[in-house]
C-alpha cells in the first residue's frame, strides 16, 4: 500500500492522485510498541495510517514523521459524543490538541461499521459527528481535519449489478443525514470493500481470478453495458450508483479498509500468502495508476490495506487473526511490494522482478535525506544489519555521504534477506543496479557467494586485501577481519 503510493492526500479538493495507506489495528498482545511501529512504517515509507482510537502513546510515537493519521472515535463511546457538545469540546481539548500538528492528524472517523454492531447505535452516529466538527471548527480546524464514519457493504440492500446500487432502507434515518452532513462539509463516505469474503460466501458464482484482480474475461452492466474485470470496481460503482440514486453526486468515497488474509479455516481455502499478495499488489497499482472504475474512469480513489499486523485476539475463523502485511516480530508475511512499481533498475528505470542474475541494492539518487537517514536508521537498527564498516576508519566509511552509508547497508539488508525485491524496497529509497558497486577494499555482498569468491572475481590483481565482506554460505569469516586472497 508505498509506501510512497503517490501524491499526499487532498482535503481541500485539489487533483493530487489516488494514495494508499494502512490499517494499524491492535487487537493482539504481542505486538511492537508504538515507537517501534512508527519506524516500521517510516521504513516502508508508509505515509497514510488508520487508527482506531486515539491512544496518546501511537500519537505520540508518530509526532513529527510526516505520517498522516486517520483516527477513530470507537462506538463504545458514541452515546458520549452524541449526547453533549462539551464532551466532544473536552476530548479535543485534552486528547488532540496537544499532540496536533506535530502528529498529523487529516481524519477523524466516528463509529465504524455501525449497522453491523449487535446494539442499535445507528442513531447516534450523525449527532457525533456533528459535535465533533463543531469542536474542530471552534479550533480552526474543521478544514483541516474531516470528519466521517466508516460502513461496511452491508450499508447497500443491492450491489449486483452495479447499476442497481442501493442504499438499504432500513438505514435511511441515519444514511440520508450523514449524507448531507457529508456532502456539506466536503468529507468522503468512507467504506470497508472486502472481494475476498464476497468469493469466501459464493465462489459457485463468483471467479477467485475475478476477486484478485486476476480475470482476462469481463462482467457486463446489462443496464449500462459497462464491463468489470474484478469485484473491486463494481462493489464501488455499487455505491457510486447508490449514492447518484438520491441525488448525492459530489460526494466522494474512500475505501478505509480493504485486504486478503493469508491464512485461514480449512474452509477457507482462498485464503493463502500467494492470494493476499496478488490482491494487495494487483490493488495498489490499480489504485495509484489513477485507473478509477468503469463509472468514473480516472477517478481519484484513497484506500487503506488491512492490516500492518496480523492480529492474535481477533475473534472468529482463522483467518480474521491473519491479514497482516506483517508479524508481530516485524518481519513480512509475504513479500509486498508498496509501491505498486516493482524495484526499479537505477541504470534502466526498468523494473526488476526476480533475483535472476546477480544484482545489488544501493540508495536512490532521488531519494530525500530524511528518508535515506530513516530508512539507513532503520537497516542498522531493527533490520539487523552490521553496519561497523561504515564507521569512521573502516572499509566503507569513505566516502562519508549519507548515500554512500545508505547504499552498503541497503545492499547488506537485501543479500541477506533473499536479493527479492521486498527487500530493496526501503519505501522506495532503494534501488536495485546491475553494477557492481563495490570500491578499493569496500566490498558489496551478493546473495549465495563467499568472501574468498567475491575475492576471486576481481581480475587483474595477484593479491588483495579484503576487508568489510559479509559471507553469506559460510560462517568461517567474520567481517572487519582481513583476509589475504591471490588469485
Amino acid at each position: 500500500m508505498a509506501w510512497t503510493l503517490s501524491s499526499s492526500i487532498s482535503v481541500t479538493g485539489l487533483c493530487r492522485g489516488s494514495t494508499v495507506g494502512v490499517c494499524y489495528g491492535r487487537n493482539a498482545d504481542d505486538l511492537p510498541t508504538p515507537d517501534e511501529v512508527a519506524q516500521l512504517v517510516q521504513h516502508h515509507n508508509i505515509k497514510y495510517l488508520r487508527i482506531y482510537d486515539s491512544n496518546i502513546q501511537v500519537l505520540k510515537a508518530f509526532a513529527n514523521t510526516g505520517v498522516e493519521l486517520m483516527i477513530g472515535i470507537p462506538n463504545l463511546d458514541l452515546l458520549p459524543f452524541s449526547q453533549f457538545q462539551t464532551n466532544a469540546d473536552t476530548w479535543l481539548k485534552n486528547s488532540i490538541l496537544p499532540y496536533y500538528p506535530a502528529t498529523n492528524i487529516t481524519y477523524i472517523t466516528v463509529g465504524a461499521e455501525v449497522t453491523e454492531s449487535s446494539t442499535n447505535i445507528s442513531a447516534l452516529v450523525v449527532p457525533a459527528m456533528q459535535n465533533v466538527h463543531t469542536a474542530l471548527r471552534k479550533s480552526g480546524l474543521h478544514k483541516k481535519i474531516k470528519v466521517s464514519s466508516t460502513h461496511s457493504l452491508g450499508i447497500l440492500s443491492r450491489s449486483f449489478p452495479p447499476s442497481a446500487g442501493a442504499f438499504n432502507s432500513s438505514h435511511a434515518f441515519f444514511l440520508k443525514p450523514m449524507l448531507e452532513f457529508l456532502a456539506e462539509n466536503q468529507s468522503p463516505l468512507m467504506v470497508d470493500i472486502y472481494p475476498y469474503y464476497a468469493y469466501r460466501d459464493s465462489s459457485t458464482n463468483i471467479s477467485l481470478d475475478y476477486a484478485l484482480f486476476e480475470s482476462s474475461s469481463e462482467v457486463i452492466d446489462p443496464n449500462t453495458g459497462l464491463l468489470y474485470t474484478n469485484m473491486f470496481d463494481a462493489q464501488i460503482d455499487a455505491i457510486y450508483f447508490a449514492l447518484q440514486g438520491l441525488n448525492f453526486r459530489t460526494i466522494k468515497i474512500m475505501v478505509t479498509e480493504t485486504g486478503w488474509p493469508s491464512k485461514g479455516s480449512p474452509q477457507e481455502t482462498a485464503a493463502t500468502p500467494d492470494n493476499a499478495q496478488t490482491y494487495n499488489t494487483n490493488l495498489i497499482r490499480h489504485v495509484i495508476n489513477d485507473t478509477g472504475t468503469p463509472t468514473k474512469p480516472g477517478e481519484e480513489l484513497d484506500v487503506y490495506i488491512f492490516s500492518l499486523f496480523n492480529e492474535n485476539r481477533k475473534p472468529g475463523l482463522e483467518s480474521e487473526r491473519n491479514w497482516g502485511l506483517f508479524y508481530p516480530d516485524q518481519t513480512s508475511v509475504y513479500n509486498q511490494d508498496l509501491t505498486g512499481r516493482g524495484a526499479v533498475d537505477m541504470t534502466t528505470g526498468t523494473n526488476i522482478t526476480s533475483s535472476n542474475g546477480t544484482a545489488w541494492c544501493i540508495a536512490s539518487s532521488t531519494a530525500s535525506e530524511l528518508d535515506l537517514q530513516n530508512a539507513l536508521d532503520w537497516a542498522c537498527g531493527p533490520g539487523n544489519v552490521d553496519c561497523s564498516a561504515i564507521q569512521p576508519s573502516q572499509a566503507c566509511y569513505q566516502p562519508d555521504t549519507l548515500p554512500s552509508h545508505a547504499s552498503f547497508a541497503f545492499n547488506s539488508y537485501y543479500q541477506q534477506n533473499g536479493a527479492t525485491d521486498i527487500a530493496c524496497s526501503f519505501g522506495g529509497t532503494g534501488v536495485k543496479t546491475n553494477k557492481n558497486p563495490s570500491y578499493d577494499n569496500c566490498l558489496y555482498m551478493k546473495f549465495g557467494i563467499s568472501t574468498l569468491e567475491q575475492a576471486l572475481e576481481v581480475k587483474h590483481q595477484d593479491v588483495r586485501t579484503i576487508s568489510a565482506v559479509y559471507i553469506l554460505i559460510s560462517d568461517k569469516f567474520q567481517p572487519n577481519v582481513l583476509y589475504t586472497a591471490t588469485e
